[in-house]
């Protein structure tokens, strides 16, 4: 049922991948060359950006539930999934020496916060089958970076399994999410509700968001 739907997943996910040079911070980290202060504002930018998402995550689900119920689960599961996730931030944000102050008087910044501005957009106007596809495309590099940090951290910043639970949830592959975006997919596919240009646009823009995050956090580098 689902073999055209993987056959777009994974051809979109080819066509959209990063080009490694726009994410010049991911890199620092690995090498250990990425300030403490850095890492902070990168837990800091992550507790805006998580309940953000899954509120957005939670409308888009609420939209499909009747016309889309197939997309409406996929959102559904991304919700729980940044509900857990915001449960791993605190560890994360301590050992980067974050206190409660600290986190009270933060300023986010717009370079970091546009990406979840833009999947607020696209929980008001995008196609859900649409969105299935382009936010699938996008996590898969998402993920990648979230493999290696927390590999990172460990490594060259000697955090505890503990402060690296937020990355290694990101980077721990999800077989039943991936079959829930095939069924979305295939059911935008076979409802002809699925645009793939529409989707392309909305997974480009993503991308371009997700690396103005990471170029914005890199300057704190400097």
């Amino acid at each position: 049922m689902t073999r055209t739907a993987r056959d777009l997943l994974r051809t979109t996910t080819t066509r959209l991948a990063p080009d490694p040079r726009s994410n010049p911070l991911v890199p620092r980290i690995a090498e250990g060359t990425a300030p403490r202060n850095t890492l902070a504002a990168l837990a800091l930018e992550q507790s805006w950006v998580i309940p953000a998402d899954r509120r957005a995550f939670l409308h888009l689900a609420e939209r499909s539930l009747v016309t889309a119920p197939e997309a409406a689960a996929f959102f559904r599961s991304l919700a729980d999934g940044e509900a857990l996730a915001e449960e791993l931030l605190p560890p994360l944000a301590q050992a980067c020496g974050v206190d409660g102050a600290t986190a009270a008087s933060y300023e986010p910044l717009a370079g970091c916060q546009a990406y979840p501005a833009y999947v607020a957009w696209l929980s008001l106007n995008g196609s859900p089958a649409d969105v299935v596809l382009a936010l699938t495309a996008n996590f898969s590099a998402w993920g990648g970076y979230c493999a290696t940090i927390a590999k990172a951290l460990r490594a060259r910043y000697g955090f505890t399994d503990e402060a690296c639970a937020f990355f290694d949830f990101f980077a721990e592959p999800s077989p039943e999410l991936d079959e829930k975006a095939a069924a979305a997919v295939q059911a935008g596919l076979d409802t002809g509700s699925l645009d793939a240009s529409r989707a392309h646009r909305y997974g480009r823009l993503l991308q371009e968001y997700e690396a103005s995050f990471w170029s914005t956090l890199e300057e704190l580098a400097s």
